[in-house]
């Protein structure tokens, strides 16, 4: 790896399409790339097997040695404060950003185990919400996190940063509610859908199996199509007034119950 270049125009073409990767899920979606930033996230990108094509470096935070030590392949660009700031997301990233590849998400690409654990959202749009519930997948090394209906973006800057890392962590897949039902019932995996109708207390159910537990906006809700399918629909039982949590809370609730049961 070598520097390739040095650019200290925030009108530079190419500065002038990181932009455009920060800001349009359309820009991401078209090259196939996006732009994430700081050492720890870019680290924990490369050890989950993303390709980072281009590292831009800021030297007065981070020493041209710094970048290289994170990737041997990708091309290396040194930049100056003016275009640092105009990249840079949020105020701390230590002086570096890098264009990497984006992954296919495709429900086929899922290397599961033979008993799987799987994490399902319904429509989740809140990044906070999003980067909760990847977190939490994280800490119980699920086998997947598969979102239904996504209306956001996975690879926009909120959600890697609200993630800290584990948007890059993760087996992640995206389809629509009945491609999920549809594969989630070739795979034999029993679903349980966290939901108020129809519902029985989710610590009486077996999560021992192969199993996926699913959840809704909070707004809403899950929609009728998974209540129907469910092989369970479950609730976690609430003593105060109101009768919702926020999702990534109850998902947590869930998720280290059926971990529990499982004798981790």
């Amino acid at each position: 790896m070598k520097v390739l270049k040095q650019i200290t125009s925030i009108q530079n073409p190419h500065i002038k399409t990181l932009v455009q990767l920060q800001e349009k899920a359309k820009a991401r979606k078209q090259s196939g790339t996006f732009l994430m930033e700081g050492k720890r996230e870019i680290a924990i990108a490369i050890k989950g097997g993303y390709e980072i094509e281009t590292l831009l470096f800021y030297p007065e935070i981070c020493s041209e040695n710094d970048a290289r030590q994170l990737s041997d392949n990708a091309e290396l660009v040194e930049i100056n404060k003016e275009v640092y700031q105009k990249l840079a997301y949020r105020d701390t990233t230590e002086g570096i950003l890098a264009v990497a590849k984006t992954k296919s998400m495709q429900l086929s690409d899922l290397n599961l185990s033979d008993n799987p654990l799987i994490l399902i959202a319904e429509a989740p749009e809140k990044p906070g919400n999003i980067g909760a519930l990847l977190r939490t997948a994280d800490a119980a090394n699920l086998d997947a996190v598969i979102v239904a209906n996504a209306k956001s973006d996975l690879y926009s800057p909120n959600i890697v940063r609200s993630s800290v890392g584990c948007l890059f962590t993760n087996q992640i897949a995206t389809g629509t509610t009945t491609e999920i039902i549809t594969f989630l019932k070739e795979k034999k995996i029993n679903f349980y859908c966290a939901t108020l109708q129809n519902s029985t207390s989710y610590h009486t159910q077996d999560y021992t199996t192969p199993t996926a537990l699913v959840v809704g906006t909070e707004a809403t809700g899950l929609t009728n199509e998974w209540r129907e399918a469910a092989t369970q629909n479950i609730i976690i039982p609430m003593q105060g007034e109101i009768d919702s949590m926020n999702v990534s809370v109850a998902a947590a609730i869930l998720i280290f119950e059926a971990k529990r049961q499982r004798g981790f």
